[in-house]
C-alpha cells in the first residue's frame, strides 16, 4: 500500500469517530505512556500539543510539567524545520503554523539533554514504523536526537500491518 492510501484509509478512520470519543479513547493511551518507565525516568521530554485528531496530550503535558519535567513542544519555524521550546503554561501558547498551539519564548537547543520524544502518526506498524502527516518535520528532527528513547502513540485503529517506509523515515523504539 503507498503512503497517501494509507493517509486516506486512517482519514476514513477517524472519520467514523466524534471528537468527544477520540478524546474518551485518549485516556488509556496517555495512562499507559505517563506510566511508562522510560517517561517515568525521564527529565526532559519533548511531547507535542495534539490536534482535534491525534491522541490528545494537552492534559499529560501539564501533569509532567507539574510534577517537575522539562517538558518540550515543538514550533514549526519554516516549511521544513521545527525547532522545541519549553512549555512555560497554557498561557503561553500562541497559535502557530497548522493550527498547532505551540509555546513561545526562546528556543531549547541542548538537544543531548532529551531522553524521551513522544511522536504522534497517522498510523504505525509492529515494528515501530511511522506514517506521518507527509511533510517530514518529525523525521528530519528525529535524526538530530539519536540518543532518545522514541515513543509512538496513537488509537488502536491507526495501527496496522504494514507502514510503507523509505530512507528518510526514522522508526520509533516503541508505539503504544
Amino acid at each position: 500500500m503507498d503512503k497517501n492510501i494509507l493517509r486516506q484509509e486512517m482519514i476514513q478512520r477517524k472519520g467514523q469517530f466524534t471528537a468527544n470519543s477520540l478524546r474518551e479513547l485518549s485516556l488509556a493511551i496517555i495512562a499507559r505512556l505517563l506510566a511508562h518507565p522510560r517517561l517515568q525516568a525521564a527529565q526532559t521530554i519533548m511531547l507535542y500539543h495534539s490536534l482535534p485528531d491525534e491522541v490528545y496530550t494537552h492534559d499529560a503535558i501539564k501533569q509532567l510539567s507539574a510534577v517537575g519535567k522539562q517538558v518540550l513542544l515543538p514550533a514549526v519555524i519554516d516549511e521544513e524545520h521545527l525547532e522545541l521550546r519549553p512549555y512555560q503554561g497554557e498561557n503561553d501558547l500562541q497559535l502557530g503554523a497548522m493550527n498547532i498551539f505551540e509555546p513561545v519564548g526562546a528556543p531549547f537547543t541542548t538537544y543531548e539533554q532529551i531522553e524521551v520524544v513522544v511522536v504522534p502518526g497517522v498510523s504505525f506498524d509492529a515494528n515501530g514504523n511511522r506514517l506521518g502527516r507527509g511533510r517530514g518535520y518529525y523525521d528530519r528532527f528525529l535524526l538530530q536526537v539519536p540518543q532518545a528513547y522514541k515513543l509512538g502513540i496513537c488509537f488502536d485503529f491507526q495501527k496496522v500491518a504494514h507502514v510503507p517506509t523509505d530512507s528518510s523515515d526514522v522508526p520509533m523504539h516503541e508505539v503504544i
